[in-house]
């Protein structure tokens, strides 16, 4: 009886659309609420995203001072296994997760603790698993490669200042690199995120980062742009200037030209935020999270076929 009802709730990865296809799909994850006149996620419990370390993180990054955990849900508080929490979740309706969480003094999310559990996630409940790893270790790739995880995110850093600055870490571009490589060589699909202005709002080591993705064709590429956050050290911090993200949005899509190229989650708001989504649809991306009022209709009239999917940029029911 077990087998049917996993199979039947086993995610279907549909294909993603190729960069020159008149698809393009609209990511609604259901780790906050969105709505706008075009869509509503009302789905949203189809994927939740889970932080194995609560808001606790031993970095505290300049642009994130563990915000962006606060709006997970925290394992620590659940009564229970990774696997018991999604067992849980599996009841109420979802069909997949984001394991995320903080990281330890070297930059790495606790994760190995959990690959068991994760297996059982994969195997056992059917859910689409996605994790983000920090800077990760050659022994938490092998392990994430007998997960079968639907993909692992990362922030790729191409400058040492950037690095050292921002993210509190001591490490260099070449660690990243060398996380890219453990991930390919172990089979673990990659999600690689490039934060444009992460150097306090200038373009610092996007083009290295590029370079270095390039060098290790991933799954994916989401492209975010530093938005300001309250009450962090980049609270009124100045992002680049839309040209500068729009030439960097033509420069990845030139430099991946058979690999799907997302505009992610985090952006700033208000009317930049519309116009970096227009930028991402002239530029030939193939997807957008969270997009602002209008870029549907706007992407329907450059000859598009939008999609919606509740959960992160790249996973398809």
């Amino acid at each position: 009886m077990l087998f049917w009802w996993v199979l039947s709730r086993t995610p279907t990865l549909m294909t993603l659309p190729l960069p020159n296809s008149n698809e393009i799909i609209f990511h609604t994850p259901g780790f906050r609420g969105y709505k706008t006149d075009e869509h509503d996620n009302q789905g949203a419990e189809e994927f939740v995203s889970i932080s194995i370390t609560g808001t606790a993180c031993a970095l505290s990054c300049e642009h994130c001072n563990t915000k962006v955990l606060r709006g997970m849900t925290d394992l620590r508080r659940f009564d229970g296994s990774l696997y018991d929490l999604c067992e849980s979740l599996a009841g109420q309706g979802t069909r997949g997760v984001l394991i995320s969480g903080g990281s330890d003094p070297q930059g790495r999310v606790p994760l190995l603790p959990h690959i068991d559990d994760m297996k059982r996630v994969r195997t056992e409940l059917g859910m689409a698993v996605r994790v983000h790893v920090g800077l990760p270790d050659e022994e938490t790739c092998a392990a994430l490669g007998e997960v079968d995880v639907d993909g692992a995110m990362i922030d790729i850093i191409g400058h040492r200042d950037t690095i050292h600055e921002v993210y509190h870490l001591d490490a260099d571009p070449e660690d990243y690199e060398d996380a890219l490589s453990w991930m390919e060589k172990y089979k673990v699909p990659m999600v690689p995120h490039i934060v444009i202005g992460l150097h306090y709002g200038k373009m610092l080591g996007e083009d290295r980062a590029l370079e270095m993705i390039v060098r290790h064709p991933p799954k994916l590429l989401a492209l975010v742009v530093l938005m300001s956050m309250s009450k962090t050290a980049m609270a009124n911090v100045t992002p680049p200037s839309l040209s500068e993200i729009g030439a960097f949005f033509q420069k990845t899509r030139k430099a991946l030209p058979s690999t799907p190229v997302m505009l992610g989650c985090a952006r700033p708001m208000g009317d930049m935020k519309v116009e970096i989504d227009r930028l991402a649809v002239d530029a030939g991306l193939n997807g957008i999270a969270f997009p602002a009022n209008d870029i549907v209709e706007y992407a329907r009239q450059a000859g598009l076929r939008p999609q919606f999917v509740n959960a992160c940029c790249g996973v398809t029911w």
